[in-house]
């Protein structure tokens, strides 16, 4: 005769690593770079996107960021117009190559670290835990900004690129890849940090905390001085929606940047302690 265990949390010790995300989350504020480059890519074709339909699938590959963009309904329309055509993979193929250099070449204007980071950084570094990373970038775009960050201080103990693995967000993949080669378990001890709906994806998907970061990244897709200059009222409005959007996306708890992720690790201690788990 089968007997129903008590459900009980089995580990109830020390967050142990934070995975953070990198465009809008640790570099590159208002996460605009990814942005940049895939309007240029389409202006090529007389096409213009609009940022919220670019935007809806940021964090992705950007090889899937850019077919979700192509196939979308309002730009195969003028891809037909324009080109002649119904879009086709080896379309998205012919951009990906186009917006690969393009690409490189906008992730160097906009390498600058978020406000906050190395204070975080040094912090968490302080307190032994690991800190690794994730992204939507591949490799080869990767390596021309992990040694912009390293210039500036900011040495992740690991980065995991979207073509690192066989899928990207909101597959756990990455950031299961970022906890081995960090070599820390189980999932519940690790938190991931990112601006996106598909971060939290990807951080509940790995059994992780997630933590949206609603100002610095996508969800207002404003730079630094563009939020500095806003109205107080319309950006409580945009926060709001922001919070909203990365709650539902899955986010155990959102912030309006990484300057306020210490505090929401302090509060994930606490229910760990108590036996909560993600």
């Amino acid at each position: 005769m089968a007997t129903l265990l008590k459900r009980h949390a089995y580990y109830k010790g020390p967050i142990k690593a934070v995975i953070l995300d990198w465009a809008g989350t640790t570099v590159d504020y208002g996460s605009l770079a990814p942005v940049i480059a895939l309007t240029r890519i389409f202006e090529q074709f007389g096409i213009l996107p609009e940022t919220e339909l670019i935007r809806a699938s940021m964090g992705k590959h950007k090889r899937e960021h850019l077919r979700d963009v192509l196939f979308s309904d309002p730009v195969r329309s003028q891809w037909q117009q324009t080109v002649g055509n119904e879009p086709s993979e080896s379309d998205v193929d012919e951009l990906f190559q186009k917006f690969r250099f393009t690409q490189l070449e906008v992730i160097k204007e906009r390498a600058a670290l978020i406000p906050g980071v190395m204070t975080v950084y040094s912090e968490l570094k302080q307190k032994g835990l690991k800190i690794g990373s994730t992204t939507g970038y591949t490799r080869e775009m990767m390596a021309v900004l992990i040694p912009l960050a390293n210039e500036m201080g900011y040495q992740p103990d690991s980065v995991v690129c979207a073509s690192d693995v066989p899928e990207g967000r909101p597959a756990p993949w990455m950031a299961i890849t970022s906890a081995m080669e960090m070599g820390v378990y189980p999932m519940q001890a690790i938190v991931k940090v990112g601006d996106t709906p598909v971060d939290m994806a990807e951080g509940r998907n790995a059994g992780m905390w997630a933590v949206g970061v609603a100002m610095t990244g996508n969800e207002i897709g404003l730079d630094e001085e563009d939020v500095k200059a806003m109205a107080s009222e319309e950006l409580k409005l945009k926060l709001r929606i922001a919070y909203e959007r990365l709650y539902q996306s899955g986010a155990h708890y959102v912030v309006d940047g990484i300057w306020d992720v210490p505090f929401v690790l302090d509060q994930i201690q606490q229910r760990l302690w108590q036996g909560e788990s993600p």
